[in-house]
């Protein structure tokens, strides 16, 4: 069960950042509402933040950790030492150039990434303010992204899972502390995130020490390891972070809508990632090792029964993550965001986000686990070109949907934006996974179809009680908030015991989650 207690590990970390994630929101949303400054900021946290996902933790991951398998198979610690520290060189190069060119085109940017800002200069000229302080995030924590890839491999998931925690810690801190000394209050939050990025350094870096890897940074372009790595980070820059690409298109489209499109998109988009980071995010990073090192000993068979198991626990999850935001949407949004500044007409709007968010919450979690399956044999060109499929169909979606909604005056017209990215988010998780089976690489074990009837019957029972108690309780925004937030916790632990007690009614046993 080795795998099982690297995941339990990695989501238990995980939960604590998580919830102080919550909390940050939930101060933010208090504090700045959903009007132009903190839809600035939200703009400005977005661009350096999709790229950390991509360029960094995402594409770098993807690339650097099967080479790293392949290197540690050959058991020479120098070779490894010299390997890591040319890809920590490298990559500090790049990000470094990247972060020089954003500060210096921050304007241009936040015009190509938010055209509707262009229209309010005030606007743009604060956004364009508020990235110029949060684009060396990017930086930091692309060399923080080195440390803690190395660290996985070792299978040491538990410090890279709970540094996000400083990273929340840091922008609550630049809320309570820093945002009464400014002017504009909001550059408060665009320190805290350049501030998060030093401490994950800071923490992660040193830790290398214990395996002999802390990186001397090294550059040279002929190191065939580092040519490895990159070549295959350049087809992964686009298709490890579909989700995000479609958010970035997403992001574009609502600049042009209310003003508050962006936050209650962002806030729906957080409420949406807890499932996605506490479980999905977990099984993929525990996994992506565990796969290269199948390929690496070329145990076919052994790489398909571990795709499997990791598929199994992600829908065991996912599917009743999903349903649960669909049914809690509101009663979410009204206890953790409906305080001070945002209202409850914002809680709604983030609430009807959120509902059409949840449609995409299985295919965003399976996709973390099919995703890496080709990276583990070093292949990013197949889930590249599912890639621009997706984020064509995205944009496609996106105009059909929010474009009649924009000119019929329609409120809520950025929910269609969340629409769009989920039905684009179920078209690329099914891509993946028809490729796998024609590739041959996941050959599907026995006993899939109960499992998805027991999860159909666990997911109804839920939802009948979870309904009924909601009932109940009736309208939450009439309640005190420390009575929401105990009905909120009620709700979603008799909702999770429901759907525990019937998997278990119909005959689910915890030996069915035992890893190949």
């Amino acid at each position: 069960m080795a795998l099982m207690r690297s995941t339990a590990a990695f989501s238990a970390m995980t939960l604590l950042s998580r919830v102080a994630g919550l909390v940050r929101d939930m101060l933010q949303a208090a504090l700045f509402g959903a009007g132009v400054a903190a839809d600035a900021f939200v703009i400005a946290y977005r661009i350096p933040n999709y790229l950390r996902r991509i360029f960094a933790e995402g594409s770098f991951s993807q690339a650097f950790v099967p080479v790293l398998a392949e290197v540690r198979q050959r058991n020479d610690p120098a070779a490894l030492k010299d390997f890591v520290d040319h890809v920590a060189g490298a990559l500090c190069a790049a990000a470094l150039l990247v972060t020089a060119l954003g500060i210096a085109g921050a304007s241009l940017i936040v015009g190509v990434m938010a055209p509707g800002a262009l229209d309010e200069p005030v606007k743009h000229a604060l956004t364009s303010d508020l990235l110029r302080i949060t684009f060396p995030y990017l930086l930091f924590i692309s060399l923080a992204s080195v440390a803690a890839a190395v660290l996985n491999s070792f299978q040491r998931f538990a410090l890279p899972a709970a540094t996000p925690v400083l990273h929340n810690l840091a922008l609550i801190a630049a809320m309570l502390l820093l945002a009464p000394l400014f002017e504009q209050p909001i550059e408060a939050l665009a320190w805290g995130v350049f501030g998060a990025g030093i401490l994950q350094l800071l923490v992660l870096w040193p830790a290398l020490r214990r395996h002999g890897l802390m990186p001397r940074l090294r550059f040279s372009a002929a190191h065939p390891g580092m040519r490895k790595v990159f070549g295959l980070m350049l087809p992964t820059l686009f298709s490890s972070s579909v989700a995000q690409v479609n958010l970035v298109v997403g992001t574009a489209f609502a600049s042009l809508l209310a003003t508050g499109s962006q936050t209650w998109l962002y806030m729906a988009e957080r409420l949406s990632e807890f499932p996605l980071g506490l479980f999905a995010v977990a099984v993929g990073t525990v996994i992506l090792p565990h796969l290269s090192g199948r390929h690496a000993a070329t145990d076919a068979a052994g790489f398909s029964r571990s795709l499997d198991w990791a598929l199994r626990l992600v829908l065991l999850l996912a599917l009743p993550a999903a349903v649960g935001l669909a049914l809690l949407a509101g009663p979410l949004t009204t206890t953790i965001f409906q305080y001070g500044r945002f209202g409850p007409a914002d809680a709604q709007m983030a609430a009807l986000a959120l509902l059409m968010m949840s449609i995409g919450v299985p295919a965003f979690m399976a996709s973390k686990v099919l995703a890496p399956a080709f990276y583990a044999r070093q292949d990013p060109k197949t889930p590249m070109r599912i890639a621009l499929w997706t984020v064509a169909a995205n944009v496609v979606l996106t105009v059909a949907i929010v474009l009649p909604l924009w000119m019929s005056g329609v409120p809520g017209a950025h929910a269609g934006i969340a629409l769009a990215t989920s039905l684009a988010g179920l078209l690329n998780a099914a891509l993946l996974w028809r490729a796998l089976r024609r590739g041959g690489l996941h050959s599907p074990t026995s006993g899939w179809g109960a499992l998805l009837l027991r999860i159909a019957a666990a997911c109804a029972a839920m939802a009948v009680v979870v309904l009924g108690l909601k009932a109940w309780v009736g309208e939450f925004a009439l309640l005190p908030p420390l009575l929401r937030v105990a009905w909120l916790l009620a709700l979603v632990g008799a909702g999770g015991a429901a759907y525990l007690a019937a998997l278990l009614a119909t005959g689910m046993h915890p030996r069915d989650l035992r890893e190949g």
